[in-house]
């Protein structure tokens, strides 16, 4: 097939060049008639005040959906994206010394600069929400009233993940087991939100229920939304089940067919593919992508092509290894160089995971300390 040449330095590195079309594999249909598409499954959604131009959705995903990658995901078309969980007492214990800075990010104190690039939006966001968890209502709205300078579209509350150490403060999917308290906690935000913010709209994430015995997605999306959030959103496996398993969707139907608010459903979407059969199954407003972004940011512009068109062309090869480095470059900028690299590490075998002789440049990667040297793998792998 030739070498595949990239060009690390253009000004648009996510740009097809004529070898990387030849290099492109080809588009892969649906098998659903042609006259069917466009589809009806791409559309606006408003949450609250809020008017998002389309439905496709980025999920938090603590260690990856950094503001650098948030901003890649955008430029492909996500509509909306969710900033890593942060600790709703830690920002309030912090920047209530601190202070968060300027809307431009500055932050008057190093020490806080990380829980600050958490928060921040991204370069090329134009919707986001910052997601808080806690398991105490009063921390929730002291946190979420110092958020003001940041401008977030939305206030998220975690009621889902399902990580020890966050659990075990009564947070996360903890909170499945206590809904009274996730009534308390979505007020809390709400008068927040109102007080400080603008009132922007609050939504919550979560789980079908804490284990098999104790499905109660439904109570705890009811008194959230009676509390005042103006969207849920889904994740159908239990806490016991971890990531492990299989997501029930029909937890996402029976939870659309329940509330007036929108529902956006998680779990189980690796390909364009597999977000049209959650439209198709579940009716649900929005898809929202975790683990199926992670590395492939071009997963929204492909899947809107396919809910559009009927196919989708997956990136090339160079296209990716670009994204990694601009995700490299940008995440350097924030936390600079040394940090990032470390971080990048995880990031860049999410970037070549399938990719032929992806296992030799991850080899290499895992022991890169700067961005040169990872433009040097690249480069060398490539040519």
């Amino acid at each position: 097939m030739g070498s595949r040449k990239l060009d690390l330095e253009g000004e648009n590195p996510f740009s097809k060049s004529e070898s990387d079309s030849a290099l492109c594999s080809p588009l892969r249909s649906f098998p659903i008639p042609s006259s069917l598409f466009p589809t009806p499954y791409y559309h606006p959604v408003k949450i609250g005040s809020l008017e998002l131009e389309g439905n496709l959705f980025l999920a938090p995903v603590a260690g990856y959906t950094d503001r650098a990658f948030r901003s890649l995901c955008a430029e492909e078309g996500a509509c909306f994206s969710f900033t890593e969980l942060v600790s709703a007492e830690a920002l309030y214990r912090s920047y209530s010394r601190y202070g968060l800075g300027e809307a431009n990010g500055s932050v008057p104190n190093a020490a806080v600069q990380t829980a600050a690039n958490l928060v921040r939006r991204g370069e090329n966001e134009k919707r986001y929400a910052i997601q808080l968890f806690g398991a105490d209502s009063e921390s929730v709205y002291k946190a979420a009233s110092l958020l003001a300078p940041l401008r977030p579209d939305a206030l998220d509350i975690n009621a889902g993940c399902p990580v020890p150490k966050v659990v075990k403060n009564g947070a996360g999917s903890a909170l499945m087991k206590n809904p009274s308290a996730i009534g308390r906690i979505v007020s809390a935000a709400v008068r927040a939100g109102r007080e400080s913010l603008g009132s922007v709209p609050v939504t919550i994430k979560i789980r079908s229920g804490w284990d098999s015995k104790s499905i109660n997605y439904a109570e705890c999306a009811r008194i959230a939304v009676e509390a005042g959030a103006e969207m849920v959103s889904l994740h159908p496996r239990t806490r016991a089940q971890n990531y492990g398993g299989k997501s029930d969707w029909s937890h996402i139907a029976d939870l659309v067919s329940r509330l007036s608010v929108p529902v956006t459903g998680s779990g189980d979407l690796y390909t364009p593919e597999d977000a049209l059969k959650m439209f198709q199954e579940t009716n649900c407003a929005a898809v929202m992508f975790a683990r199926g972004a992670m590395g492939n940011p071009f997963i929204f512009s492909q899947t809107r092509f396919l809910l559009e068109t009927g196919a989708w062309q997956p990136a090339p090869f160079s296209a990716r290894i670009a994204a990694a480095m601009r995700h490299l470059e940008m995440l350097s900028a924030d936390i600079g160089e040394r940090t990032a690299c470390l971080e990048m590490r995880k990031q860049f075998c999410a970037y070549t995971k399938g990719i032929t002789g992806g296992a030799a440049l991850r080899e290499k990667a895992v022991h890169a300390e700067t961005v040169a040297e990872y433009r040097s793998i690249a480069e060398t792998f490539i040519a």
